[in-house]
């Protein structure tokens, strides 16, 4: 279904230009609640550390109110903590004010149902059909209120705590956290020190512009000099929202989601509490796919997506699913993707088998990968252009059924994603670059 302004995530794009503008979040927020709480009620809303957070925070509040709706106004808290709350204080709905992994000039709104779960492609329609209409205000006996709730905070804190068998702790293991300058930087810490953790922090000193700036999942290289400088056993580096997780191993190299998928699911098979298939993506690795079945673990893949990787869970009863950016679902712990139980999970595994994280991701050999973004000024299907069909041809014909070739438009960025991957790294390397340069030229084309 193509919507107007909801992406794969939400809204989001660059601030001050449409549809990030302070007149659109008012629109989206009166729209959003004739859908999702026409009776009244309450919606929580929370953020990251982007400087626009406050403006898009006033802008939603305004709007909720004047449509007759509570808004709870809880601040700066990871993604996932606002599905949980949303769900632990029996609001109609929730919202969250960020851009993930993208840099502070992007900003971005998204919403979770009373269930914690993101809303469904025919609800987000519906909000969209109304946000042209005229801005809802009710009369003055039947306005909303605002509330500020910042130390609910601790609920969500204890919640992942929880999330580690009963009587674990932390104790004996020496942590780096990064938590990219983001919308983690002071539950994850504290959930972790609480734990008994011996913590050396970074990122974790916002300003409203340095979220994702040389630091969290998607530039983890001060994470890698810095676990094996302190002689740390791991480091965990969030995105700006918290909800995706990378890992460094004692030695400083990256372990990624489909490390983290492979780590977890093996431990779960191993304990006997793996339920249904895992669940990847088309651009998870292929040796996930391999290592796992080596194993005798199901493995299958859904479109790029949180939400289509849970739709997938849900529709075969897995219970563990994720992508290689580290954004992982454990649906025995939670309901949506969350960075810090993720990782919570792994540390568990290190805690009861008593092996570092090098040792449990080294059984899966990744296949060599490039990924190129190509940029582009309008999102579009590059499989319609006949050049670039042609040079995706050619070079999954080099690999003679021992790689594969993945071109989608990114939900989230104006680029158009290249992946290509296989058993010979220089025909993985050099078919990238083909590819990128067919979709380029296609670009400037259209």
């Amino acid at each position: 279904m193509t919507h107007r302004y909801f992406g794969t995530d939400g809204v989001r794009g660059l601030v001050g230009r449409s549809p990030m503008t302070v007149d659109f979040a008012l629109r989206l927020a009166s729209a959003a609640a004739r859908v999702l709480a026409p009776a009244g009620g309450r919606v929580l809303i929370g953020k990251d550390t982007r400087l626009s957070g406050y403006m898009f925070e006033s802008a939603l509040e305004a709007g909720f109110v004047a449509a007759g709706v509570d808004a709870m106004l809880i601040g700066p808290l990871p993604t996932p903590g606002i599905a949980y709350m949303t769900q632990r204080l029996g609001c109609r709905f929730g919202v969250v004010i960020s851009a993930s992994h993208n840099r502070y000039h992007d900003n971005g709104i998204k919403f979770f149902d009373a269930a914690g779960s993101k809303l469904s492609d025919e609800v987000e329609r519906r909000i969209e059909d109304l946000i042209d209409e005229p801005v809802v205000t009710q009369s003055s006996q039947s306005l909303g209120r605002a509330t500020r709730i910042d130390e609910s905070r601790q609920q969500y804190q204890d919640f992942c705590s929880s999330s580690l068998p009963k009587g674990m702790d932390l104790s004996g293991f020496k942590l780096v956290i990064d938590c990219a300058n983001g919308a983690g930087y002071k539950v994850a810490p504290r959930v972790l020190a609480d734990l008994g953790a011996d913590l050396v922090p970074i990122g974790c000193s916002p300003n409203g512009r340095n979220i994702n700036d040389a630091c969290g999942s998607t530039a983890p290289e001060l994470l890698q000099l810095t676990v094996p400088g302190v002689r740390a056993h791991v480091g965990l580096a969030l995105d700006g929202d918290g909800d995706r997780v990378v890992m460094v191993d004692e030695l400083g190299r990256i372990v990624d989601g489909d490390q983290i998928l492979f780590i977890l699911a093996t431990a779960r098979r191993a304990a006997g509490e793996l339920r249904g298939p895992v669940v990847g993506t088309v651009m998870s690795n292929l040796g996930l796919e391999l290592a796992l079945a080596e194993r005798g673990i199901n493995f299958v893949r859904s479109a790029v997506g949180d939400r289509y990787v849970l739709a997938a869970l849900n529709e075969s009863g897995g219970m563990l699913g994720g992508e290689t950016s580290g954004h992982i679902l454990c649906l025995d712990k939670t309901t949506t993707g969350d960075g810090l139980i993720s990782a919570l999970q792994v540390l568990a595994v290190m805690k009861t088998s008593g092996a570092g994280l090098a040792e449990l991701a080294a059984p899966m050999s990744k296949y060599p990968q490039v990924m190129l973004n190509v940029k582009v000024e309008r999102r579009f299907d590059p499989s319609i252009d006949a050049a670039v069909r042609d040079a995706t041809q050619r070079v999954e014909r080099r690999f003679e059924g021992r790689g594969r070739v993945v071109l989608r438009a990114s939900g989230t960025e104006p680029v158009i994603r290249v992946m290509v991957e296989g058993h010979d790294a220089a025909l993985v390397k050099r078919g990238a670059a083909e590819i990128a340069g067919a979709v380029e030229k296609a670009a400037r084309d259209r």
